[in-house]
């Protein structure tokens, strides 16, 4: 019994060291990428091609709509017009879907290339404050998913130092 105990508290013995060496912080993610000066830019780059999308879009609902119309306007002399009518409304609709998947896909493509560098510059700035003053750990608490419940009124904010050195107020 007395020999468990020993290799306990010799096991236990390097965690307690581990656990004061340890140093932590935490910072608000959101605040620094939202104070950072490149959003503007890329806003405007993604409003841009929105814009493009939405008109694109509405020339096939007005494609539709001319169609339709003209259709009403003239009845149908025989069946296999009407169907051929009705197969052409169908084509249009089917490429307006198909438009509408493929602008989805562009926009979160084109959103993530343009976000990708401004992460990565935080990343790093993130990386830097830490190693610079040696935090064992840097915590996230921007978001209500975070798994921190709780910092201590004592507890480093390293917000401030990271956007210092993003160069940012």
């Amino acid at each position: 019994m007395l020999k468990k105990l020993l290799i306990f508290f010799i096991a236990l013995a390097p965690l307690t060291v581990v656990a004061q060496e340890a140093k932590f912080a935490y910072l608000n993610a959101q605040e620094i990428f939202s104070a950072m000066p490149e959003l503007a830019g890329i806003e405007t780059q993604l409003s841009s091609k929105q814009e493009e999308i939405s008109k694109n879009g509405q020339a096939l609902v007005d494609e539709f709509n001319k169609k339709s119309e003209e259709f009403n306007k003239t009845p149908a002399t025989s069946e296999a017009v009407q169907q051929d009518q009705q197969k052409q409304l169908a084509q249009i609709q089917e490429r307006y879907q198909i438009y509408l998947q493929n602008s989805q896909q562009e926009m979160q493509q084109l959103q993530q290339s343009l976000l990708e560098p401004v992460n990565k510059k935080i990343a790093d700035a993130i990386k830097a404050v830490g190693d610079e003053n040696k935090y064992t750990f840097v915590f996230d608490v921007s978001t209500m998913q975070s798994p921190i419940v709780y910092v201590s009124p004592t507890a480093v904010n390293i917000t401030p130092l990271v956007k210092t050195k993003l160069g940012l107020k």
